[in-house]
């Protein structure tokens, strides 16, 4: 019985192995069939989708916001460019990949390694932009040998145009490719290699209006890193459009008039602080900046002794001359060193200690009052009525017209200018101030320095009855489909240091400036239009005797007084007021006051 049970317990535990047995070699061979079928039948399909296909995300950079004037104008737009990149990973050797680009092109490939180099830390599937805003031509040739060129894509992407070339270059300013170092500050986070960015003028001040936000591409490329084909697109949003305070149509009539002239002319809006235009001149082409300069063509402008990227408006430091006399003339009456029927007599001359103090005029004004004496410009009047002030009341109310600050307009670099006083001479020079220098500064020469934007700003205040604003240079910002985003108010800055009496008395004076044939400014009157305004003749250098007698064409041109004229107009119910500053230009009555009667021609006439 035993031996029975036994057998029986064997055969069953025999079955039980053979069942699994048959169980594993089953499973192993449908594993073998599979593997069979992916690896031997399927094989070179699946092989060749591993291999020429991958899916990679695209950032698609926004249009960047465009620029109008203030009656809607187009200034600055963007068009469409072909860019060349490469994605080092495809490329496999960079490097000889590059070779063969430049060969191809005929251009060095040194500046095109330098690309790839500065991309050092980028993840390598990511392009790195080689060449930017290339013709027709050159993508055909690259499509032509593109099987030689892995790695290299060609890419539909927008660039910044500037529809007038040089017109408003200093205000718009331009754009240049951000860098690794503006990168690292986190400065711009959204902002990577090969994006553009502006870099001086409104293009730099407004930067983070002017940048969108990022699409995105998913797409398949090849194993050359060609686009097979786009899986999902989600669209950038552009940025915002910013509408100037600029009139276009004056700002080219003011660059016009400033041709062959080294110098600036600019206008505003005296009820609101809007710069209506502002041309320096020369100029320079924002296109240039964005088509790729060349070192030397770089140099050139930095080097060009008319400071062409200078913004003379609100950078060029010069001696007021004559206009700083409306200052003068505002502290002698609100301190009560003088009244309206002040007189003083000018024979032509001041005898101050051991010197001479000439007056512009060689034969003499004769008595003069505070009208008579601001309108015909008398060095004379002015002269004594300095003397009385003294330089600290004088540099007192210099600050509180605006000069010797920065006006607060939204442009880089703006200068503040000097405004010297007793305390200042002993602090840089080490010696006290001297009577005969607040003679000087009394008309707006020795220390004295302004810039042409801070006398627009004093004009304007006086225009306006006494309010000082902050200048602007952007009336609003709306989105891509036309929203308001942000719209720029007028800003008071303060009021001038000036009674309601002293303001009328200062403007009677500036009319007859221009009004009477006494006047210094009789040349820039317009029949119809009453306007207020203000010459001034700037010294260079401290002429002898002898130099002064001679004609302004024998004198060096780097010898030759800056010209100065500031108004408004009309002088009732002012519009517009305007600074005019010519360097080396002679006269402010002949060489800047016609620019000026021109301007406010033009923008009235509008």
């Amino acid at each position: 019985m035993g031996s029975y049970l036994h057998t029986v317990d064997s055969d069953w535990y025999r079955q039980r192995v053979s069942g699994a047995l048959i169980c594993i070699l089953a499973a192993f061979l449908i594993l073998l069939v599979r593997l069979y079928y992916l690896q031997i039948i399927e094989g070179p399909e699946f092989r060749r989708r591993s291999q020429n296909n991958c899916v990679r995300l695209r950032s698609i950079p926004p249009p960047r916001g465009l620029i109008f004037d203030r009656n809607g104008v187009l200034v600055v737009e963007n068009r469409p460019c072909f860019n060349i990149s490469i994605v080092p990973r495809d490329a496999k050797n960079p490097k000889m990949v590059v070779h063969k680009l430049a060969e191809l092109l005929d251009i060095s490939h040194e500046a095109l390694f330098a690309r790839i180099d500065e991309a050092v830390g980028i993840r390598s599937f990511k392009p790195v932009l080689l060449r930017r805003d290339v013709s027709r031509d050159v993508v055909a040739i690259i499509e032509a040998h593109k099987l030689d060129l892995p790695g290299i894509i060609i890419s539909v992407g927008s660039t910044r145009h500037y529809l007038n070339g040089k017109q408003a270059s200093h205000v718009l300013g331009y754009l240049g490719e951000i860098s690794g170092e503006e990168l690292k500050k986190g400065s711009f986070p959204d902002n990577r290699i090969g994006d553009f960015i502006g870099k001086f003028g409104v293009e730099k001040a407004y930067e983070p209006f002017f940048f969108g936000k990022r699409g995105e591409q998913q797409i398949e490329v090849n194993a050359l890193g060609q686009l097979s084909r786009i899986l999902r697109t989600e669209e950038a949003i552009p940025g915002n459009n910013i509408y100037l305070t600029l009139d276009i149509e004056l700002q080219r009539k003011a660059e016009t008039l400033l041709t062959g002239k080294v110098g600036t002319a600019i206008a505003m809006d005296p009820s609101n602080g809007h710069i209506l235009a502002m041309a320096s001149s020369p100029a320079f082409d924002p296109n240039a900046f964005v088509e790729g300069m060349t070192y030397e063509s770089w140099n050139d402008l930095a080097s060009n002794k008319f400071r062409p990227m200078e913004n003379k408006a609100i950078q060029g430091q010069y001696p007021p001359a004559s206009t700083y006399k409306i200052v003068t003339a505002m502290a002698g009456l609100e301190e009560g060193v003088i009244t309206e029927n002040f007189k003083v007599f000018c024979p032509g001359y001041l005898r101050y200690g051991n010197r001479t103090y000439r007056c512009w005029k060689r034969g003499g004004h004769g008595f003069m009052n505070i009208i008579d004496g601001l309108a015909q410009s008398c060095d004379v009047f002015f002269y004594q009525l300095g003397d009385k002030l003294g330089v600290d009341r004088l540099a007192r109310y210099a600050k509180l017209c605006g000069l010797g600050l920065p006006t607060g307009v939204n442009l880089d670099k703006e200068a503040k200018g000097l405004v010297p006083t007793s305390g200042w001479k002993l602090g840089r020079m080490g010696v006290p101030w001297q009577g005969g220098e607040t003679l000087s500064v009394a008309i707006g020469q020795g220390f004295d320095l302004v810039t042409p934007i801070q006398m627009l700003s004093l004009i304007s205040s006086v225009a306006n009855g006494g309010t000082r604003f902050k200048p602007l240079v952007v009336r609003r910002i709306e989105s891509s489909g036309g929203s308001l985003v942000k719209k720029e108010e007028p800003v008071p800055l303060g009021r001038l240091p000036a009674s309601e009496k002293t303001l009328q008395m200062i403007k009677r004076a500036l009319i007859d400036v221009v009004n009477k044939r006494t006047g210094t400014g009789w040349i820039a009157r317009i029949p119809g239009i009453a306007v207020a305004g203000k010459t001034g003749t700037a010294q260079v250098v401290r002429m002898q005797e002898d130099n002064k007698k001679k004609s302004e064409e024998s004198i060096l041109l780097h010898h030759r007084d800056h010209a100065w004229f500031i108004a408004y107009a009309p002088s009732e119910e002012p519009k517009v007021a305007v600074a005019v500053l010519i360097e080396h230009g002679g006269h402010g009555s002949t060489a800047a006051g016609p620019i000026a009667r021109e301007m406010i021609k033009t923008y009235l006439g509008n």
